[in-house]
């Protein structure tokens, strides 16, 4: 479990393939000597478990799953990745519940410049559009942001200075892909609702009749 408040950046040193899965070797001096192995990392939003470490790199195995959904099947040596060790249970939750566990991708529709702040726009599919709302919370390559707008084909995040200078959204440019992980808590609401107020028939969702009578009939007000 993590927060998506990034502790640093690091570099991919080497991507290996090994059997079934590919091996990325990182460098990040100022977290690689406090890691063991069996650790969780978060890189870039994707959970990761450490399988190799020394004073300034660590490896990861990368699964096939992780190179379809990820962004990080498609990056080369040289790419930066945010990077935040699983949080601590006896620390303040100051970003928000983030599994690791990444949707899909998104990709940079617009950024606008406000001074030292930023907003950017991402358009993705509807399943991720979904599992955004107004002044939610969203992951984003591994970082927690509030989302600004949620409408219909594209969402956006403000970012503060610190948020720009100290992780790789400051050097996203249109066009760029961005591992997403939307709100965990909204993801199980969005399967009870479907679960009691929809049904599936097959493969073809049938479209869900939620309305206010029935919601007022089961409790809700």
């Amino acid at each position: 479990m993590f927060t998506g408040l990034i502790e640093t950046t690091g570099v991919i040193e080497s991507i290996s393939p090994k059997g079934d899965v590919v091996e990325l070797t990182v460098k990040a001096p100022s977290i690689a000597g406090e890691l063991i192995n069996g650790d969780s990392v978060s890189l870039s939003g994707a959970c990761s478990t450490v399988t190799y470490c020394d004073a300034r790199t660590f490896r990861v195995e990368m699964m096939p799953e992780t190179q379809k959904r990820t962004k990080l099947g498609t990056l080369r040596s040289g790419s930066r990745l945010n990077l935040e060790r699983a949080m601590r249970v006896d620390s303040r939750l100051d970003g928000h519940l983030v599994a690791g566990h990444v949707d899909g991708t998104a990709t940079v529709k617009e950024i606008e410049s406000f001074g030292a702040t930023k907003k950017i726009y991402f358009t993705a599919l509807e399943e991720i559009l979904c599992g955004i709302v107004e002044k939610g919370s969203v992951t984003v390559d591994g970082v927690s942001l509030t989302v600004i707008d949620a409408e219909e084909n594209f969402f956006s995040v403000g970012v503060i200075p610190a948020t720009l200078a100290g992780t790789t959204i400051g050097e996203l440019r249109g066009g760029d892909t961005v591992n997403i992980e939307t709100d965990m808590i909204g993801k199980y609401i969005k399967k009870y609702l479907e679960s009691t107020f929809g049904r599936k028939n097959g493969d073809e969702k049938v479209k869900n009749t939620l309305t206010w009578d029935k919601l007022t009939e089961y409790g809700w007000s």
